[in-house]
């Protein structure tokens, strides 16, 4: 496998790297994809000693429970413009955070400095919440059975930068070929090797590698004097071989393809439309509109307009959502949550009645029932909350050329860019980057430049058809709430929904 030295790599790129200095105890320690829970003990340099003696501290001002959660996150970048390497990064992080909860109080601190004395002085920063005289017994640390969902024969760490611009090298001169029109490529690396640890005062110590990678390839063309630019891209928890000869040719195929379609593209006319979503990456509506309302923190504090809906109809019959971190290798997936719980699928609607939110630990004992593996934070600088991983509606009764065909004008939605969505009341606007008319039950005439506006209850109470076709994202969405993002995916059936208001130029 080919490699680079730092020095080279940086006459290669013309770019300098923002490199973090990595801790004396990870230096010669090769990454490994199936860590025992020794081994990460020894990646963070600590022991079962150490995280009783933390616990100890943050638990001394009376606090009801308090976790750790240790984590080591190797990163690359890499971007090639017109097959010249423009930017690359490299970057280490490590650290603790550190939580103590007493009653609805929450405290947290972080440290990146992991010797004993900060974290014992983290604690007591995060214990400041709590007072009391009656501390907490710590529980035997036990590790809680996992499945692993992502596995992979090799880490990040083990791949060199040659092999990576090898292949952006090879995507970036396909570009150009399949279309004399184009006049700009932009391709788009990034990799990272995570590992995390988590051990609470009830007795749960839990362990994870989380890899992940990203890549997209954009391009301009140009025709007449005017200009298009769109792009496709791929994300996964999986390492290299991810990216074989036939996603290798796919990426630039599928990014010139969007982009070329649009030079006959018309924007609709504006008014009450019935819209179909297509299958796949549509489901960013359904993540934005819906998926956050059901997110249990809002309901707890009665924000989300689903706060006195469970067991309600809420949707058709035919209409199941789940948000589900168990599908292997997609992006938003988990073996485990940050806060040690294992990861499940959790249907929220069920036939149409709203069934269950999502819970950390927090909403799930407000709420009496048991947490469901969404307690996400964006690193160890960030406390937990209830958060999305792959969220998407299951298959329904009908076909997409039964949908088509029921519409008799109205427009197809294919990809999604831009979104803003207001959580507690649901309401949304989207841009539509491309999609097609539909005219008299048939697909005619492409679309771009098109923003729907609406409100996701609304539009989930007018979903009148789900197809049997469904699929989720492939390519790469970070979800940000409360100044946080985490890696998520989504996906849906194509779904006609009777009634949307469409804007168009006119």
């Amino acid at each position: 496998m080919a490699s680079i030295n730092r020095r080279d790599f940086i006459k290669i790129t013309g770019t300098g790297l923002a490199m973090a200095s990595i801790p004396y105890f990870l230096q010669g320690c090769a990454a490994n994809h199936s860590l025992t829970g020794n081994e990460y003990f020894h990646r963070f340099g600590i022991d079962e000693d150490t995280i009783r003696k933390v616990m100890t501290e943050a638990l001394n001002s009376g606090g009801d429970y308090c976790d750790l959660f240790f984590q080591n996150t190797l990163s690359n970048s890499i971007r090639l413009q017109d097959n010249i390497v423009s930017a690359a990064s490299t970057s280490v992080q490590l650290g603790v955070g550190i939580r103590v909860i007493k009653g609805n109080q929450t405290g947290y601190s972080f440290t990146e400095d992991i010797s004993l004395s900060s974290m014992k002085k983290a604690a007591r920063t995060a214990s400041g919440i709590a007072s009391g005289s009656v501390q907490k017994s710590l529980q035997a640390l036990e590790s809680p059975t996992l499945q692993n969902y992502y596995e992979t024969n090799m880490t990040w760490e083990e791949v060199g930068i040659q092999e990576r611009i090898g292949m952006m090298t090879g995507m970036n001169d396909a570009v150009f070929k399949l279309d004399p029109r184009v006049v700009k490529a932009n391709i788009y690396f990034s990799d990272s090797d995570s590992y995390i640890l988590v051990a609470n005062s009830e007795g749960v110590i839990a362990t994870d590698y989380q890899p992940m990678l990203r890549t997209t390839v954009g391009c301009t063309a140009e025709q007449d004097g005017s200009r298009e630019t769109n792009y496709f891209n791929f994300s996964s928890r999986n390492d290299i071989s991810f990216l074989n000869e036939e996603r290798l040719q796919r990426l630039p195929k599928e990014a010139v393809e969007r982009t070329v379609k649009l030079f006959d593209a018309q924007s609709p006319p504006a008014g009450e439309l019935p819209v179909v979503l297509a299958a796949g990456s549509s489901g960013i509506l359904l993540h934005e509109a819906i998926g956050h309302g059901m997110e249990a923190d809002f309901n707890r504090q009665g924000t989300s307009i689903y706060s006195e809906k469970l067991n309600k109809r809420v949707a058709k019959d035919f209409v199941t959502i789940v948000d589900n971190g168990t599908n292997p290798h997609i992006r938003g997936s988990i073996n485990v949550d940050d806060e040690g719980q294992a990861s499940e699928e959790t249907v929220m609607v069920e036939n149409g009645i709203l069934r269950s939110y999502l819970h950390d630990r927090i909403s799930a004992q407000h709420y009496g029932v048991n947490a469901t593996g969404n307690g996400r934070r964006e690193s160890f600088k960030h406390y937990p909350m209830p958060r999305m991983c792959n969220t998407y509606m299951l298959d329904g009764p009908h076909t997409f050329e039964e949908i088509i065909a029921s519409v008799k004008y109205g427009i197809l939605a294919d990809q999604f860019t831009n979104g803003q969505v207001n959580i507690g009341p649901g309401d949304f606007t989207f841009y539509v980057k491309s999609g097609s008319l539909i005219e008299n039950g048939k697909i005619t005439a492409p679309i771009k430049d098109v923003n729907i506006i609406g409100n996701g209850p609304e539009v989930l109470e007018r979903v009148t058809m789900v197809g049997n076709d469904m699929k989720l994202s492939e390519g790469g969405w970070t979800c940000g709430k409360n100044g946080q993002g985490v890696p998520v995916s989504q996906g849906m059936p194509s779904v006609l929904v009777s009634s949307i208001t469409v804007g168009g130029r006119g």
